[in-house]
């Protein structure tokens, strides 16, 4: 089954301030794992709450909240790899 895409509102503020083509670049990519987001995402290793996965786009990186009981992704934040570590 497919899961169901949902950005917060931080995250789409994060897609707007990127350059176009990195943005569309990265929604295209994130739309494209939704039949298995866990073979495509990687699981952080020092997230305080329930597990967040981050999902690689060239530079950059998009940070995921996947809830398995109602087949949700919920992207969180998306950045440059160099500054969005920083808070995880």
């Amino acid at each position: 089954m497919s899961y169901k895409v949902n950005y917060t509102a931080k995250a789409r503020k994060d897609l707007k301030n990127l350059p176009p083509a990195v943005a569309k670049r990265i929604i295209l990519s994130i739309n494209s794992i939704r039949d298995d987001p866990y073979t495509h995402a990687k699981k952080i290793k020092g997230a305080k709450r329930h597990p967040l996965y981050t999902h690689r786009v060239g530079d950059y990186r998009a940070i995921m909240d996947i809830t398995e009981d109602r087949l949700l992704i919920m992207v969180m934040e998306t950045r440059h790899r160099s500054k969005i570590y920083r808070k995880y």
